[in-house]
């Protein structure tokens, strides 16, 4: 066999794969950055799905027998809205009343709380006002409310009638209402989405970019009492 082939097949198949090479290379163009970060807090009475909806909506996962949170936790999800890259801090926060302390400190920052009641038991519901009167005391003026219905899928057992739950979101400013099932995944996207959409429909277009600037992506928690706290309103009558 003549040793100028192997020598000019090798060569061609060394180029080849050099080619290829530097073609992955420039394949490999990197995730565009989140344009801004907005923090999401879930509150509400123990028990009633906050949990729940969180995972269904960060992982779409559900849990039968979820344990209850302690203090606060929290997921991270990206979404695009209004041609944005939107990075989400979803907190997760207790509804025991000695995790109030801990819990109060998540208010400040919030871009959007997510207020959820069981539409099975009447104490969640009950507890409404206690939670709005957290919301006055401790969250921005500004925050997007959504009062969420949870477990929907089980409507055989309803004791919270979707007019009543209506009726109270109508004395509140700027509270929307919706019912949801964490457990069926129906309305979970949309309460978060529809949250995100109504948060930056508020802010000037250039916003989200300067704070992005201003501000660095963490996963990291916040701290659990902040430095200070804005001073009490009224939302609710």
């Amino acid at each position: 066999m003549d040793p100028r082939c192997d020598v000019q097949r090798g060569g061609s198949t060394g180029g080849s794969s050099g080619d290829s090479s530097a073609a992955s290379r420039r394949r490999k163009v990197p995730p565009r950055p989140a344009d801004c970060k907005l923090q999401v807090i879930i509150i509400g009475s123990r028990g009633v799905g906050k949990t729940s909806l969180m995972e269904r909506f960060t992982d779409d996962t559900f849990c039968e027998a979820c344990k209850s949170t302690v203090g606060v936790d929290f997921k991270i999800k990206t979404v695009e809205l209004r041609g944005l890259k939107i990075r989400l801090q979803i907190w997760d926060t207790a509804g025991q009343e000695r995790f109030n302390s801990i819990t109060s400190a998540y208010y400040r920052g919030a871009k959007g709380i997510v207020l959820v009641y069981d539409i099975t038991k009447q104490e969640t519901f009950d507890d409404l006002p206690k939670w709005m009167k957290m919301i006055d005391k401790y969250a921005s003026e500004d925050a997007e409310l959504l009062l969420v219905g949870n477990k929907l899928d089980c409507e055989a057992d309803r004791v919270i009638t979707r007019q009543q739950a209506e009726r109270f979101a109508a004395r509140v400013s700027g509270l929307r209402f919706c019912e949801a099932s964490a457990k069926d995944n129906f309305n979970v996207d949309e309460i978060f989405l529809k949250l995100v959409d109504d948060i930056l429909s508020k802010m000037p277009l250039e916003v989200p970019r300067r704070e992005l600037s201003n501000s660095i992506l963490s996963l990291q928690p916040e701290p659990d009492v902040p430095p200070e706290l804005p001073p009490p309103r009224m939302r609710c009558c």
